[in-house]
């Protein structure tokens, strides 16, 4: 079969719907999984999902909008935490150093040649090194406010050489854009986790086990 990499959508601290995709998707010694970030936060378990990926050198991961806060505060930002962020800054603040340092090594983008993979999006138009941090981890629509929900969405107007690949934006199926595929499919609120493997260009789901953000 050979190697595969596979790309999976939001976490969210969702450690045994991981551990069931893993299960579904037959991971292999030789396969790769890519987080498209937000590995934390909301779900019940981040410490488990960062120890794995510090762990396993077959997983990486770029950074979401939530890790991204945390790092942000731990460095020494004055920023101020979300009521979702809070209790797992509470949770993994006594660890905080060897997490950090962990969460200071993510990349905002992993370049797989064919496919990119992002937390949020890719400004259309905009060279890939002059792409800033906010819409990396932020984007959704076009516009003055990147994060808006009800503009037009980024990735309709993208159509970029590469296949962006992307969570952040949780919708019931992935999204689907010319040249950008929507993995978050809302696990942490009760739906499913989803991965694409992109050397078959299949989907992969597991449903969540609970809801556990009503929100």
């Amino acid at each position: 079969m050979g190697s595969r990499t596979i790309v999976i959508g939001d976490i969210h601290g969702c450690y045994d719907e991981l551990e069931d995709m893993l299960a579904e998707v037959r991971f292999a010694a030789d396969d790769r999984l890519i987080s498209v970030g937000d590995l934390i936060t909301k779900g019940p378990k981040s410490r488990e999902v960062l120890e794995r990926f510090m762990s396993d050198p077959q997983f990486s991961a770029v950074m979401g909008n939530h890790d991204l806060a945390l790092r942000r505060k731990w460095n020494g930002e004055k920023i101020k935490l979300k009521d979702s962020q809070k209790p797992t800054n509470k949770e993994l603040k006594k660890d905080k150093e060897r997490f950090l340092k962990f969460l200071n090594s993510l990349p905002f983008m992993i370049d797989l040649g064919t496919h990119l993979v992002v937390h949020a999006g890719v400004r259309p138009g905009v060279a890939l090194h002059s792409q800033t941090s906010e819409d990396l981890t932020e984007l959704r629509s076009m516009g003055k406010d990147r994060a808006a929900r009800d503009g037009i969405p980024w990735y309709d107007v993208y159509d970029g050489e590469k296949v962006v690949l992307f969570g952040h934006w949780p919708a019931e199926q992935p999204r689907r854009g010319k040249q950008a595929i929507g993995l978050d499919t809302g696990c942490v609120y009760g739906k499913k986790l989803t991965a694409y493997i992109i050397e078959t260009q299949e989907f992969r789901t597991v449903p969540a086990r609970q809801c556990y953000d009503p929100a």
